[in-house]
């Protein structure tokens, strides 16, 4: 088996059923990629983003779960801004079939495991 991946997850809070639903695959027992994400539940604090760029930087990619509640999460989009600034490839996941709402570069991609694996696989 390969290396294990690992990729950060960033989402708006109001979607952490489906980043419970991305990081059930590792449940998989030939998985060989594991999902980081940094929830918090208090205000972002300097030292909440310290870790959060610690653990990207540690991470092999980025996974964006897109939705309308992306908007107006400013922990989500810090998160993006700073894989970005860390030059990690980055996928783009629409979490809703009938929610395609843009994030500012971005590419979205309507969610399958095939999608998903073949991201992992390029890192």
């Amino acid at each position: 088996m390969a290396d294990t991946k690992v990729v950060f997850i960033a989402f708006a809070i109001e979607d952490v059923t489906m980043r419970d639903f991305l990081k059930g695959h590792t449940l998989h027992p030939k998985n060989p990629y594991e999902y980081v994400d940094m929830s918090v539940k208090e205000a972002y604090s300097s030292d909440w983003k310290e870790k959060v760029r610690t653990r990207i930087k540690r991470s092999d990619g980025v996974i964006v779960l897109m939705s309308k509640n992306s908007t107006a999460s400013s922990g989500q989009k810090w998160e993006i801004q700073c894989g970005k600034e860390e030059k990690k490839k980055i996928y783009g996941l629409w979490c809703y079939t009938d929610d395609r709402t843009a994030v500012d570069g971005i590419t979205g991609h309507v969610w399958t495991w095939d999608g998903v694996g073949g991201f992992i696989d390029s890192l």
